[in-house]
């Protein structure tokens, strides 16, 4: 692997400016130890570098100031200036400034990427409602995201040590889950989902569970058809294609006893569902990767948390996790794209993908 890949440039977004977006990404890079694993660019302003960095007390970071994604220095922390005017900060007030710089911020940072001047992505969490502007009408940096590179679908994947969870629906109204729910949507977050596994976590042949939508995934029919209707045909015909998906599962039973250890990825079919078992099962790591584009994006599993911002107490831990997560995901793309460059590994793959899995999975 080339020593550029062994050592990425990543962006950083700043995420709403009156939130704690920008205390934690100079917490995680106040240890210079960073810096031996990738080259960061924060995409916001100086000016707002230093407000946040006195709020911080003693906190050791130095940086560069650049206005040129050309003069990028790999051995500091580089600013990259996306707006040169003053700017009132208010932390833990929600406005419309807040919103407006987050996506100037967001912007820089996407035309970077399209650029193919920064190698991944790391976004600081926003505010849903105060960022919208007729430039973005979007319910959040994952949708953006997708239609930025006008991708044909892409999944929120939550990932941690312990835990890889994806879901089928997003940020849409409970009442609305069943419309949203149905085979062609489980099939295309299940497929994305399994191409991730292999390409970006190192995964060659990952065992999936697929959890139902109504209590106990239905009770065969009883409380609730999508499961016998929709999401075992999905299942069936996803084995014919090779994935290895097993379910559905009833969500408060498989998590309880554990069953989310047997599987390297879960997918669920609505926020909550899955999103409330995975923020207590990771141990404030978690983190937020949009599986099915072009580039890697990462984000803490975290929200703006207003009511500390500007106070220096909020936690990087999450944020650290996904400056990490978009490193290794990055590192293991180049790899699977380098083993698959050579026909002769190709042969030994085919050779490994017909060895029949003798570990026991009950359904």
């Amino acid at each position: 692997m080339s020593a550029e890949l062994q050592k990425p440039v990543i962006g950083f977004s700043c995420g709403d400016l009156n939130s704690t977006g920008l205390a934690i990404i100079l917490k995680t890079f106040s240890d210079a130890r960073l810096l031996d694993f990738c080259t960061p660019v924060i995409f916001a302003n100086n000016k707002t570098i230093n407000f946040y960095r006195k709020t911080l007390g003693d906190i050791n970071i130095t940086y560069s100031i650049i206005k040129d994604m050309n003069r990028v220095n790999v051995k500091q922390v580089n600013v990259f200036n996306c707006w040169e005017e003053d700017v009132a900060i208010t932390p833990g007030e929600l406005n419309e400034t807040g919103g407006k710089y987050a996506y100037k911020s967001l912007k820089a940072a996407m035309e970077a990427l399209q650029n193919n001047q920064v190698h991944g992505l790391v976004t600081a969490p926003i505010h849903k409602k105060n960022i919208q502007s007729p430039e973005f009408n979007f319910s959040g940096h994952t949708p953006y995201l997708k239609a930025s590179f006008h991708a044909e679908d892409v999944l929120m994947f939550m990932v941690a040590s312990n835990i890889r969870l994806g879901v089928v629906t997003e940020h849409i109204p409970v009442r609305e889950l069943s419309n949203h729910i149905n085979h062609g949507a489980i099939a295309s977050k299940l497929a994305i989902m399994n191409k991730s596994l292999i390409r970006d976590f190192g995964i060659d042949k990952p065992k999936i569970a697929v959890l139902g939508l109504n209590p106990h995934a239905g009770d065969e029919g009883l409380i609730g058809t999508e499961e016998e209707n929709i999401i075992k045909p999905v299942i069936k015909e996803a084995k014919h294609n090779n994935v290895l998906a097993f379910g559905p599962f009833s969500a408060d039973a498989f998590f309880a006893r554990a069953q989310f250890e047997k599987f390297d990825g879960v997918l669920a079919m609505y926020h909550d569902q899955g999103l409330i078992p995975f923020k207590s099962l990771a141990f404030g790591e978690g983190v937020n990767y949009t599986a099915g584009l072009p580039i890697v994006r990462t984000s803490p599993d975290h929200g703006t948390a207003f009511d500390i911002a500007g106070k220096g107490i909020a936690d990087p831990s999450s944020f650290i996790a996904a400056t990490f997560e978009c490193i290794e995901i990055i590192n293991r793309r180049a790899v699977y794209e380098d083993n698959h460059k050579n026909p002769l590994r190709r042969i030994s793959a085919r050779v490994f993908a017909n060895v029949v899995d003798e570990r026991i999975i009950e359904e």
